[in-house]
């Protein structure tokens, strides 16, 4: 098929890789709307096998963890307050206010390790940046200097 005039095909640098995946960034609230949507799915997904537990709490720490991963620089506090929210709608959503409180206590390792999954992400995430950061501060000193 002919190319319009003044069509220029993009050349990949030869340096630098093709990338396969999307790079998508949440906002805040998009992580917690992501976060909540996934438990709610997950939470009737489970309850069409029993209400499994540990299905339920795998399922979190993934969601926990692709939200950490997703979420925006700006943003990055917001994916470890999230996955705990999220969990307790899901939970909300299939047996009620008095089974949620009870599903909690029962599933508090889950809640604590999703949670925690999703905080150390953060955490790695936000030192990369600072330590980016000062890297690229330190550069440019020290070519003026030579």
């Amino acid at each position: 098929m002919p190319r319009p005039a003044g069509a220029v095909r993009a050349r990949p640098q030869p340096g630098r890789p093709p990338r396969r995946l999307p790079r998508p960034r949440l906002t805040g609230l998009g992580c917690g709307v992501l976060t909540t949507v996934a438990m709610v799915g997950s939470a009737w997904f489970c309850e069409l096998f029993g209400g499994v537990p540990m299905l339920y709490g795998i399922l979190f720490v993934v969601t926990g963890t692709a939200s950490a991963v997703w979420v925006r620089p700006a943003d990055l506090v917001f994916a470890p307050v999230a996955a705990p929210i999220a969990f307790a709608t899901g939970l909300l959503t299939t047996g009620g206010p008095l089974d949620a409180v009870t599903q909690l206590a029962l599933r508090a390792p889950w809640v604590f390790a999703g949670t925690a999954v999703a905080g150390v992400i953060v955490l790695v995430r936000k030192l990369l940046l600072v330590l980016g950061r000062k890297l690229r501060e330190r550069r440019p000193a020290a070519g003026r200097r030579a």
